[in-house]
């Protein structure tokens, strides 16, 4: 059995199994104008003003979801912020092509649309908001109102590269931004908000989720001001950002209790359990013996392939005559150390190229939403034999992995993990199989 080929069919069915406009029907139903998500009702015939926000990497497909179940004669308004241009657009919604993982003039614009999209809310109506991950980049607006686009790409790249959690960015993308850590929903009142989110955050940490728009912020400007210290921002960051944090005018972005969230509702439509739930099932009817892990999340790359490949021969050892899977989720962090080409998926293989090599295991890294840092991939696998296959045409795993170049060695040896995009942004999944 070829190992890699087992491993490409794991994933690829995997995210066929995950279908995000069936699941937001699955989630949210509609009987004689009456939306129904979990314990909460919404009488269309009551809320006569329906407003749409959908942003993410899955927002063209969330947004089909809806649709779908909504009375076909219904009138909305809204703003759509994705990557890509969509396959038929909604009448009454503003599309705009946000930029992804940089804010583009596009992501600015889309900020701007959602706030003038909420002004003058009332009681009557309802705001429904469709979140994905990548929506951090793709609709931002700053609360700074001299800050140029240029400045906000510039703290963005900053923050993406300098080694932060996802947690530590976002907390720091919500306290400079007008759109992010609740202020969607501040400036919505008195509208009942409805979010609806496909989740690439920890369990718990939904607030995470492109920077928490409708969500109280647990995080404080003491936090963001540590974490400049910690990763040496200020010299590298707009001077106007640093002098407005420094200048104490930075306002607190608003936390649990604010009124603004007191008609707020958040329904997760696909998360993590989801993930490990398919790939799961799919690898044990293929015949592996399957197991979950999702403790190395937001764990730096190399110490996540020591962990998971110990894991894995612990479980091995444990299922001597057996195929074993090693299924794996979250974000891990990868430090841009040089300018080539990949993100931390083929950066995670990367390291484990030399760990595997000569032994019968497999590692497959791929973004659930097709796509890999700045790389036309969604990831890389590799074999115990990759090393040999890499000397052979004188590739330096040790080389590429200096100069954060990991798509162009996988790529020389045929081992990109290539979809495109998806239309779903769930987490990055690592598969570990490893062979009796």
């Amino acid at each position: 059995m070829d190992g890699k080929l087992l491993a490409r069919e794991i994933f690829v069915r995997t995210l066929e199994a995950l279908d995000v406009a069936d699941s937001v029907a699955r989630c949210v139903t509609c009987a004689d104008r009456v939306l129904h998500c979990g314990d909460a009702a919404y009488d269309l015939r009551d809320a006569s003003d329906l407003r749409v926000i959908a942003v993410g990497k899955a927002a063209h497909t969330m947004l089909d979801g809806l649709i779908a179940i909504l009375p076909a004669d219904i009138n909305i308004t809204g703003i759509v912020s994705a990557p890509l241009a969509p396959k038929k657009s909604q009448p009454g919604l503003r599309y705009f092509a946000g930029g992804h993982p940089t804010p583009n003039a596009q992501s600015l614009l889309a900020g701007e649309a959602a706030l003038n999209l909420l002004h003058g809310c009332t009681t009557k109506t309802l705001l429904i908001v469709l979140l994905s991950g990548g929506g951090s980049a793709l609709m931002e607006f700053p609360l700074l109102p001299d800050l140029s686009l240029a400045d906000v790409q510039q703290l963005n790249r900053v923050l993406v590269t300098c080694g932060a959690s996802i947690a530590e960015i976002n907390a720091v993308r919500k306290h400079v931004s007008a759109v992010k850590g609740g202020r969607i929903a501040e400036a919505a009142v008195p509208a009942r908000v409805l979010t609806l989110a496909i989740s690439d955050v920890p369990v718990g940490n939904e607030s995470a989720l492109a920077s928490g728009p409708t969500l109280p912020d647990p995080t404080t400007r003491d936090e963001v001001a540590a974490i400049f210290a910690k990763y040496h921002l200020r010299a590298q960051v707009p001077k106007r950002l640093v002098g407005w944090m420094g200048s104490g005018q930075m306002p607190e972005t608003p936390k649990l209790g604010n009124p603004a969230f007191e008609r707020g509702q958040f329904q997760l439509v696909l998360g993590m359990h989801e993930l490990f739930h398919a790939a799961h099932r799919i690898a044990e009817s293929l015949d592996c013996e399957a197991f979950c892990d999702n403790s190395t999340d937001d764990w730096p790359v190399q110490e996540a392939a020591n962990f998971l490949l110990a894991q894995l021969q612990e479980l091995r050892a444990a299922n001597a005559h057996r195929l074993v899977a090693l299924i794996a989720d979250g974000e891990l962090s990868s430090t841009v150390t040089g300018g080539g080409l990949g993100g931390r998926n083929a950066a995670f293989v990367l390291a484990c190229v030399q760990k595997i090599a000569g032994k019968g295991i497999v590692v497959l890294s791929a973004g659930t939403d097709g796509v890999d840092g700045n790389s036309p991939a969604a990831g890389a696998v590799a074999d115990g034999e990759t090393l040999s296959r890499a000397g052979d045409v004188g590739l330096d795993p040790q080389d590429f992995f200096r100069r954060s170049d990991a798509f162009r060695f996988f790529e020389a040896l045929g081992d990109s993990v290539v979809t495109g995009p998806t239309g779903n942004n769930l987490r990055d999944m690592r598969l570990l199989i490893a062979f009796p």
